[in-house]
């Protein structure tokens, strides 16, 4: 079939298979451009495993550290003619290239957040990697449905007071201006349910139990807080509460594991990027619009797999060195929240409209990279070519 992008909101409804191919191709060259991650974590445990920051610790693992990989996630596999999500074309992609190169490299589809799937994973790895010395978690999800049956669901939304800021619409190409009413105190609780760090908990508390986690392991879940543009919507908003609940989790955990293991429990923060979840958010596209240019021009642009890269090779192989904040953070934001990059953005956003949107910003960069989650508009593919949506994950275990 002709596999064609559908985009429909935030979201696209489809995805190429090439074309996630050639995105998992061009990160793994990244990784080995770098060289060699020679004292990173050779058995890895990633929740959250497919798509953005999380499939970027695994490409990092296994292209940078030949480490063996586990995966956790939740995605559609192609049936009835329709592709697969772009999470599960990523996966197929990069196994081919784990398995090619003899490197152990398992995955589970389904709801990390259930009691149920969590005890089959550990019944997995178990039987696979057996202990595993670093735990990614990257889960973002809307809703979540906790180990007694209750369902969360999160929300986008400012806390105590209403919001109005500019926003894109990113079909039309458009500014306006939106305005976002405030969450109720259960919409609160809910998001920080949902987005908080009581399923991290869980999870390396499970693993402790079942004594998976080695000796010294570290496990690190990723974050963001952004410059004060977007805090109403993100910081000081629904999501920023959530966050700072995660980052509460971090201090509880390394406690923990440092009493029970020698581990460590961390809290990245990474910049801003496009992800799917980032691009649900209102005001967050037109905001990363204007830092992709600033950024690009001033040679200090990332996108996941360079900040992964640099997260794993500051915290074990010490090629680079990490800004921290306090004991627990990582600050991988450094760059996006420099004084000169911050000003010069804020300088565009006060001038920004529909006229000029493209010569103030990267806006076509951004559509060009949203689209690439999904396998489009990647060089060298060719879309008007019939392609098999079929592509099975060997070692995916039931």
């Amino acid at each position: 079939m002709i596999i064609q992008s559908k985009v429909r909101g935030f979201i696209c409804v489809t995805a190429h298979p090439d074309g996630c191919a050639a995105q998992v191709r061009k990160q793994i060259d990244y990784v080995h451009a770098q060289g060699a991650l020679k004292n990173a974590p050779k058995r890895v445990l990633i929740i959250g495993a497919s798509t953005g920051y999380g499939l970027a610790s695994r490409i990092v693992s296994m292209a940078g550290a030949k480490a063996a990989t586990f995966g956790v996630f939740y995605e559609r596999p192609s049936a009835d003619s329709k592709p697969a999500s772009a999470g599960w074309y990523n996966t197929t992609a990069l196994e081919a290239a784990a398995l090619k190169e003899d490197i152990p490299f398992y995955s589970m589809n389904g709801d990390a957040f259930s009691s149920d799937f969590k005890t089959k994973t550990v019944e997995a790895l178990r039987k696979t990697l057996g202990t595993v010395d670093c735990v990614i978690y990257s889960l973002a999800a809307p809703r979540r449905t906790d180990k007694d049956g209750v369902i969360y669901k999160s929300v986008l939304k400012p806390i105590g007071r209403s919001f109005t800021s500019k926003s894109v619409n990113t079909d039309k190409g458009e500014v306006f201006e939106t305005t976002l009413e405030p969450a109720t105190d259960d919409e609160v609780s809910q998001t920080v349910k949902v987005m908080g760090g009581e399923d991290w908990e869980d999870w390396i508390r499970l693993l402790v139990a079942e004594k998976l986690l080695a000796p010294n392991a570290t496990t690190v879940a990723y974050s963001y807080i952004g410059p004060e543009v977007t805090w109403p919507i993100y910081k000081s908003g629904t999501i920023g509460r959530a966050k700072a609940h995660l980052a509460e989790t971090a201090e509880k955990l390394n406690n923990f594991l440092s009493e029970q293991i020698q581990g460590r429990a961390l809290i990245s923060v990474n910049k801003a990027v496009v992800t799917q979840a980032s691009s649900a958010i209102p005001v967050v596209p037109l905001y990363n619009s204007i830092l992709f240019k600033v950024m690009k021009e001033a040679g200090l642009h990332e996108d996941c797999i360079q900040q992964m890269y640099r997260l794993f090779a500051g915290l074990f192989d010490n090629k680079s060195v990490l800004k921290r904040d306090g004991v627990t953070c990582v600050r991988l934001d450094d760059l996006e929240l420099k004084s000169e990059v911050q000003t010069e953005v804020q300088r565009i956003w006060e001038r920004i409209n529909t006229s000029n949107l493209r010569t103030l910003s990267d806006f076509d960069g951004y559509k060009k990279n949203f689209l690439q989650l999904f396998g489009f508009e990647c060089q060298g593919v060719d879309y008007n070519s019939d392609v098999n949506p079929e592509r099975p994950i060997r070692n995916l275990i039931a």
